[in-house]
């Protein structure tokens, strides 16, 4: 069956984000049906059954937001609020959003997810994690995983969030390792643990990291976010596929990441662990910016994603987190771009063909590619750094299909 092809022309800036971090002026962009199938410049571009005229805008590949919480109901903006007026961030906050989820049907809890969803398509990404982690009980982290999997491309399971108030620390470990990680086990792809000070313990952690891996499951970890700690030991001693926050690294730490990246060939299965950075929760927790400058001079790749959840980053933009890293992070437009889209595909393990789920590869524009575009209303995309604050999404495709245009 042939699939009608769609040629994206008259582009002013292309960036690619593919192997060779192209660039490409006056280029155009053919796919048919969800793939990619060529990709150069406009004047030789191949014959289409539909030309879309980009008027001279720049193109990118959508965002890959590769760290969520969009399972949850409920409101914080008091502690936003008290936060602001100078109390610091606890982690112990997590509590007042599960007992509101726990509260909320399923039918609420993805019309909230799905709306989330919704606005993050609406500024350009096209391809998102979320995790499970307001549950915190068996039957409330098992239906929170089956809705994730219903809004977002990929799940985690995150029991090991917090231990529930006037739970036994240990004995919600030995829950997270058994029952409840059997009870997610058909919806989510990876396993996380917050590593943390007023959260699990890096002997609390290993446990959770082994249970999970002998599971089968990808391994992902929330480490050194309030202070210097064993998450990015762990990441690094497990294989995981990201460590994410990393706020407070020394020397040790970041030479650990840098030699995972050491022997990498650009495969999935050599990948190191990717830093992601979150910088849309380290100013609303006003903590130091993670070092995603240092971290790339290392040889780390990093991620940038926006960590949407009602504590401490409630942002779906990640044109924001672009921004933030490019005007405070001391990053390039390109570096943060190619963070927020091919560094989030690189997290998630869908950078090439080689992923966990047979898919084709996203966040970055090449042939063979899925898709994945967004269209700017700017001629490059400088201008998402040069005009913060201004919304630039103009069009977006998702695996080829146009998913959001404004006034349509």
């Amino acid at each position: 069956m042939t699939m009608r092809s769609q040629l994206l022309s008259n582009i002013g800036e292309l960036m690619t984000q593919d192997a060779e971090h192209r660039v490409l002026r006056n280029a155009a962009v053919l796919f048919e049906g969800e793939r990619i199938s060529w990709v150069g410049a406009a004047d030789r571009a191949p014959a289409a059954d539909e030309l879309i005229d980009a008027g001279g805008r720049a193109v990118l590949p959508g965002w890959v937001d590769s760290h969520n919480h969009l399972i949850f109901a409920g409101d914080r903006t008091a502690e936003f609020e008290a936060r602001m007026a100078g109390e610091t961030y606890a982690a112990g906050g997590i509590a007042v959003t599960t007992e509101a989820t726990r509260a909320a049907s399923d039918q609420e809890l993805e019309e909230l997810a799905s709306a989330r969803v919704a606005e993050a398509i609406s500024q350009g990404t096209t391809f998102l994690e979320t995790k499970t982690g307001y549950g915190l009980d068996v039957e409330n982290e098992r239906r929170s995983a089956q809705i994730a999997a219903k809004v977002a491309d990929q799940v985690t399971y995150l029991g090991a969030h917090l231990v529930p108030a006037g739970a036994d620390a240990e004995e919600y470990t030995d829950l997270v390792c058994g029952p409840m990680l059997a009870a997610v086990l058909p919806w989510v792809q990876w396993a996380d643990v917050f590593c943390e000070r007023g959260a699990f313990t890096e002997e609390q952690s290993r446990r959770v990291l082994e249970a999970c891996r002998k599971a089968g499951l990808g391994l992902r970890v929330h480490g050194n976010q309030l202070g210097p700690g064993a998450g990015v030991r762990l990441a690094v001693e497990f294989g995981a596929a990201s460590v994410d926050h990393v706020n407070y690294l020394d020397d040790q730490d970041v030479d650990a990441l840098a030699g995972t990246w050491s022997a990498w060939d650009g495969s999935a299965t050599s990948a190191g662990t990717v830093a992601t950075c979150l910088p849309a929760c380290d100013l609303s927790t006003r903590q130091p910016l993670a070092p995603g400058r240092r971290l790339l001079d290392a040889g780390v790749q990093i991620a940038l994603a926006s960590n949407c959840n009602p504590g401490t980053s409630f942002t779906t933009s990640m044109p924001y987190c672009v921004t933030t890293a490019a005007l405070q992070m001391g990053l390039s437009v390109h570096e943060a771009v190619r963070a927020a889209t091919w560094g989030g595909a690189l997290a998630l393990r869908r950078h090439t063909g080689e992923d966990l789920d047979g898919k084709r590869a996203v966040g970055s524009i090449a042939v063979g590619h899925r898709a994945d575009l967004q269209l700017l209303e700017a001629p490059s995309a400088t201008h998402l750094a040069y005009r913060p604050g201004v919304p630039l999404t103009r069009a977006v495709w998702r695996a080829g299909e146009l998913v959001w245009l404004p006034g349509a």
